[in-house]
């Protein structure tokens, strides 16, 4: 597979990155002699010094060769010519585009079905305001990534030290909960590291857990896992750039009590006009005194989405100090993620790392519907859909070649979730839920499109 990335800023550099561990032939366009040189240092891959939204660059880095064109820089123009002249060039190409401004997303069709005709347009912002608000509905929970429509979620939670689980090896797992109920435990992250765990291991203390389940089964799962925690009503969203507007548009109703907060006095009448229920406020988040008036102790959740990482830190931080119940950071700097957890902060979003997600299944051989990394870039969840000529289809699970390191958590039958055994029959069109570490992803692309086995 040939991917040429445009753009070498924080997601082209992890894509490329990533790529190129799983043995694709990736070539990367950017302006900055310095950003491509570093990604040369630690990536094999072709680096391309020029603009991506030059037909003579395109041709230079092999467009009509090309299997897909990611076009991921800061600039939502130079990401749409460049898809323009990657069409002309290549009309078989898959084109993917990172794009922010609503000034072209609210016309999305004319993207994607008449001129420059790209496959997919992908919008940070929406999708770190999805993210939040699937934290919003499992109150307790690290982080919540959807699959099949939705019918299926795969959680990351802590386990409270009173769970009937702990303790537990996980083939005794069903003893403990109820034979009734559809759950495999995924991912353990234990001091740090992540372990694709077998049934003999056991639950032990401060470990983060990622388990799927069937979204109609998740509320009973929780409580008998013994996670209770209060719903998320009081809300206090901190910027009212585009994702704290499109938060707050979300949140625009009846059972959420929403306030925004933002310190620019026109954006302030912006959002005041175009919003019913949530309350405005004008003023600095890291103003103690403001956050007192607003009876920050009372709110559930505080949610920092200013462009700026260091005051979005800082006010969760302030907040939680006053006693919030819960705060959610956005951060783009990836070195940041891994400071905010220790530092006091509950939850951390992140608009580059949401691009990256969204953008990956799209890069997958065989039939991949969606693909999310867990803990950083550890490991990988996949949905595949067992196609009818699929090598997999009419194996068992236990039959099916996957390495070492991959787990095969679940299937979506028509409307059922199914917890496969090891005699379980894959059928076609059956939608797998697949985690796989990192390094196994090559392997497990070819299982899923050739007739190669692994041992």
């Amino acid at each position: 597979m040939r991917v040429i990335i445009i753009g070498a800023g924080e997601v082209g550099f992890h894509l490329a990155q990533r790529l190129a561990v799983e043995n694709k032939e990736v070539v990367i366009i950017d302006k900055n002699d310095d950003a491509l040189r570093k990604i040369a240092e630690l990536s094999d891959v072709q680096t391309i010094l020029g603009s991506g939204s030059s037909p003579r660059v395109l041709e230079e880095a092999g467009i009509a060769d090309a299997d897909i064109l990611l076009a991921v820089t800061d600039s939502d123009e130079i990401n749409l010519i460049c898809c323009y002249y990657a069409n002309l060039l290549s009309e078989g190409v898959t084109k993917l585009a990172r794009v922010r401004s609503e000034m072209y997303t609210d016309y999305k069709h004319l993207l994607t079905e008449r001129g420059a005709h790209i496959t997919k347009i992908i919008n940070p912002d929406e999708e770190v305001v999805n993210s939040v608000l699937r934290l919003m509905s499992v109150p307790g929970a690290v982080e919540i990534n959807e699959f099949a429509g939705g019918k299926i979620r795969l959680i990351g939670i802590h386990l409270p030290d009173h769970s009937p689980v702990m303790g537990s090896q996980l083939i005794h797992l069903r003893d403990k909960i109820g034979e009734d109920l559809n759950l495999v435990i995924a991912a353990i992250v234990r001091d740090g590291k992540l372990i694709i765990p077998s049934g003999l291991d056991v639950l032990k203390k401060d470990d983060l857990v990622y388990f799927v389940c069937d979204i109609r089964e998740q509320e009973d799962i929780l409580t008998r896992l013994g996670i209770v925690d209060d719903p998320v009503r009081k809300v206090l969203i901190i910027g009212g750039g585009n994702i704290g507007f499109r938060l707050a548009k979300a949140l625009d109703n009846k059972y959420y009590h929403t306030r925004l907060l933002d310190n620019r006095q026109s954006r302030c009448e912006y959002l005041s006009e175009h919003l019913d229920r949530p309350i405005v406020l004008m003023g600095d988040s890291t103003d103690q005194e403001i956050l007192r008036e607003e009876n920050i102790q009372d709110m559930d959740m505080v949610i920092a989405v200013t462009g700026d990482e260091e005051t979005n830190i800082l006010s969760c931080l302030l907040a939680k100090s006053l006693g919030a119940k819960r705060t959610v950071t956005r951060v783009n700097n990836f070195g940041y993620m891994r400071l905010i957890e220790p530092i006091g902060i509950d939850y951390v979003v992140c608009p580059r790392l949401s691009a990256i997600n969204s953008l990956l299944h799209y890069i997958r051989r065989g039939k991949i519907m969606s693909s999310v990394s867990i803990k950083g870039e550890e490991a990988e969840a996949l949905e595949a859909v067992a196609q009818g000529d699929s090598p997999i289809v009419g194996k068992t699970v236990k039959d099916l070649g996957f390495p070492r390191g991959c787990l095969v958590l679940c299937f979506q039958r028509g409307d059922d979730v199914i917890i496969p055994r090891g005699d379980t029959v894959v059928e076609p069109n059956d939608r797998l839920i697949i985690i796989s570490s990192r390094q196994n992803i090559p392997k497990v692309e070819k299982v899923l499109t050739t007739k190669v086995e692994f041992f």
